[in-house]
């Protein structure tokens, strides 16, 4: 006999109890618990609404059906490089960022694209009007005629259109304003962005139909709702950077088809998003010459060089207590670890001094190849001893104070010397295997930090 219980889910980081706290237990975030109803049956429990098993069987490798490696693009070269070469029948890809980021600008500009080659595209609006749609499309210049609109939030409903239609693509927009109407939850609830998400990407993969779905943040900048749901789709892309400047950087987190590297650089436009076509140059664009704390530095996103500058800026802590560390762009633990480096192996007195350090133009940057020109930022700012406008630093540092090698140094010297750099500090080992006359501009070995401080600050304590 079937008997429904209750339980209790927190909305932020999916903690279940069997009683209702004013306190989730698991995050200890206040009033965050929502009840959920459980229908039980002899040994088998399921939420109300959940789909049960579809009862397929164990089949054999060899015999299981391959998928085709015919891709669409998007028409944006960017946005085809980050999904690992263009949309991937069946797919399902989940595009989160802050409000005004440009996610419902950018997915109607790929509905556009994929229209305008005859093929049917389904926008599913759970959030604005027909009329507002058609606005934005006349601004973008994506008035297709076999794109179709949908302002619908039943998930059921969304589904029947999409088994009769048979799009080429189906963007919904958000995935938090989609119910599934047998669940009491509120919309945008753990439960109904769950079950409804479970039950598009089900269709989507029986249906061989890709699917592009729009999530909101949360305050901590992920993605609102369960982290099952990026568990479940194939492809989740973050969009980061000032979303009150004029450009955009798409960012793929998990990719099942393609790398998790990748990035993409759009401008936005009177037109929509517009692809930067070259990155670095774009970053470096309003970089100011002679001034000290200033270090232009490569590193690798995916398969693209990117090169970007790197800012520091030291003064004396007014407080006379604990100094500050700040830093934008790198991760503060990283930078911790370099100031030691600083301190302990080169002698730089930084105690009592505020270090704050920032990657221009909104990027972040994750790799340790870009640690050798963190600290010659600090040293320049802090003895205030400007680096050559025409020379990039780069290397990893080590806790000894040695500089080490980076992956796909001979990338990353090409895309300075098509920027006119004339020389470049790099690692020892680097230095030895590469071939110098390949390279445009002068390359200058490294063996330790405090050695780099010298080279780059010539003048630096005389």
């Amino acid at each position: 006999m079937a008997r429904i219980r209750k339980k209790y889910v927190c909305q932020d980081c999916g903690h279940v109890t069997t009683q209702w706290f004013g306190r989730c237990p698991g995050c200890e975030q206040w009033n965050t618990l929502v009840e959920e109803l459980t229908l039980s049956t002899a040994g088998t429990t399921r939420t109300v609404g959940q789909v049960g098993s579809s009862g397929s069987g164990p089949i054999p490798l060899p015999q299981l059906s391959g998928t085709s490696d015919t891709r669409q693009s998007t028409g944006f070269t960017e946005l085809d490089r980050i999904l690992g070469g263009g949309i991937v029948s069946g797919s399902v890809v989940l595009v989160g960022g802050e409000p005004g980021a440009g996610k419902s600008t950018l997915l109607l500009q790929v509905a556009g694209w994929v229209a305008a080659g005859g093929r049917d595209v389904l926008y599913v609006s759970g959030e604005e009007s027909g009329s507002q749609i058609r606005l934005r499309a006349e601004r973008l210049g994506t008035m297709e005629d076999t794109l179709f609109v949908l302002t619908e939030t039943d998930v059921e409903a969304i589904i029947s259109h999409m088994i009769d239609l048979e799009p080429a693509l189906c963007i919904v927009d958000s995935i938090q304003t989609i119910v599934q109407r047998d669940i009491t939850s509120a919309p945008g609830s753990i439960t109904q962005v769950r079950e409804s998400a479970s039950r598009i990407i089900s269709i989507a993969k029986e249906r061989n139909i890709p699917v592009f779905l729009v999530g909101h943040v949360n305050k901590a900048g992920s993605i609102a709702g369960p982290k099952i749901l990026e568990h479940a789709v194939d492809t989740v892309l973050y969009f980061e950077g000032d979303r009150h400047a004029n450009f955009r950087i798409l960012r793929a987190v998990k990719n099942r088809f393609g790398s998790t590297n990748e990035i993409g650089v759009f401008q936005m436009g009177a037109q929509g998003l517009e692809e930067v076509e070259n990155p670095s140059s774009f970053f470096l664009a309003e970089r100011p010459l002679k001034a000290p704390g200033s270090v232009v530095t490569a590193c690798m996103e995916g398969t693209r060089p990117l090169l970007v500058e790197v800012q520091a800026l030291v003064g004396p802590s007014p407080f006379g207590g604990t100094p500050r560390r700040q830093s934008t762009g790198i991760d503060g633990r990283r930078l911790s670890m370099i100031l030691a480096v600083l301190e302990k192996r080169c002698g730089l007195q930084l105690q009592t001094q505020d270090v704050y350090v920032n990657v221009a133009g909104g990027v972040r940057v994750e790799e340790p190849g870009v640690d050798l020109a963190v600290a010659i930022a600090v040293g320049s700012s802090l003895h205030n001893r400007a680096v050559g406008a025409d020379v990039l630093i780069m290397g990893e540092i080590g806790l000894a104070g040695e500089v080490r090698s980076v992956p796909q140094a001979d990338r990353r010297l090409r895309e300075a010397g098509k920027l006119g750099f004339a020389s470049c500090i790099i690692p020892h080992s680097v230095y030895q295997v590469l071939d110098k006359k390949r390279f445009e501009l002068e390359l200058v070995p490294t063996h330790s930090v405090a050695q780099c401080l010298q080279l780059a600050l010539p003048r630096m304590g005389g």
